[in-house]
């Protein structure tokens, strides 16, 4: 692997799992396989999770982990070609990449859209400017449509609350829920693109009208717009904010009878429930869900360790090689 991307990344997601599962049972397997080897962590946008699991996630491997908070503490970066910088920015990604990669083996970035020019956003112009100018592996922390270290976490979740997983092929629902400003589509479309591409669930995506993803995403999925209908005997529901694609950025409808409840629970097959946190209580997910038997969010976001874990190992072979 050379750089971590999307799902497009990966050449087997399967094995990938089963590496971070094989992690989470023995987390200092290869505990000299990042000896000598430093991973830089950059931040346009803040974290809790993705920060510091891949942090633990290096020193597991032997790597050592430098953060930079880009946003705070760096010069304003200039990313598109040809710029005159008599503005607010002060560093070209030109100039700034190619220091960056010689002072680290690995570099990861997290990055986020403005939500105000679709193009932009989803041209990926950030990180990939890093690629290009870097020289070295790229891991991406969150882009501007995609969270691929998230959704390796949530595929880790599911398999391994599967009693039956070799025999047993679960209803996975990725349902909108009402929130109280607009959010980005990077969770939404990069769990629909990894579920798609690891093949192990029959997949519903539910939402009001007007919340369509992209369809290179979605693709595969089967799109219901009557909530209770799709989550009629599902095994896994992951619950989740977006703004509309279509009409970028916008949000179309906050109606709370989106949110999920035990009610609604009960029409599942007693569905084990996902959010990637953070979470707004009583918006997105009701207490009772949250803190209920069915709730996987605790779980799931311990596994964010193994899922950067498998990732990280994977690059380091490549580059040891």
């Amino acid at each position: 692997m050379k750089n971590f991307i999307s799902a497009s990344d990966v050449t087997n997601i399967q094995q990938l799992v089963d590496n971070a599962l094989q992690y989470k049972l023995n987390p200092f397997l290869d505990g000299h396989l990042g000896k000598g080897k430093r991973i830089g962590l950059l931040f346009l946008n803040p974290s809790l999770r993705t920060r510091l699991s891949t942090q633990v996630a290096a020193a597991n491997l032997g790597m050592e982990a430098i953060v930079f908070n880009v946003d705070k503490e760096g010069w304003a970066l200039e990313f598109q070609e040809g710029a005159v910088m008599n503005g607010t920015t002060v560093e070209h990604i030109k100039d700034a990449a190619p220091v960056l990669g010689q002072y680290f083996d690995v570099l990861a970035i997290r990055t986020f859209p403005t939500l105000k020019n679709k193009e932009e956003d989803y041209s990926e112009m950030f990180i990939k400017q890093f690629i290009r100018f870097a020289g070295v592996p790229v891991v991406s922390l969150e882009s501007a449509t995609l969270h691929p270290l998230q959704s390796l976490t949530d595929i880790i979740t599911i398999q391994e609350s599967l009693k039956n997983f070799a025999a047993y092929k679960p209803k996975v629902v990725l349902t909108w829920a009402p929130h109280i400003k607009p959010l980005p589509q990077c969770v939404a479309n990069s769990f629909a693109q990894w579920v798609n591409a690891w093949g192990g669930a029959n997949f519903v995506i539910t939402h009001p009208e007007g919340y369509e993803l992209d369809d290179q995403f979605t693709n595969g999925a089967t799109i219901v717009h009557d909530q209770a209908e799709a989550l009629k005997n599902a095994d896994f529901v992951y619950v989740k904010n977006w703004s509309s694609y279509e009409q970028y950025g916008q949000q179309l409808n906050t109606d709370l009878h989106w949110m999920l409840t035990n009610e609604k629970l009960a029409l599942t097959n007693q569905a084990k429930v996902m959010h990637c946190l953070p979470v707004r209580r009583n918006i997105e997910l009701s207490d009772e869900v949250l803190d209920g038997p069915n709730s996987l969010v605790t779980q799931q976001a311990g596994n964010r360790v193994w899922a950067a874990q498998a990732v990280l190992a994977e690059i380091l072979n490549t580059l040891n090689q």
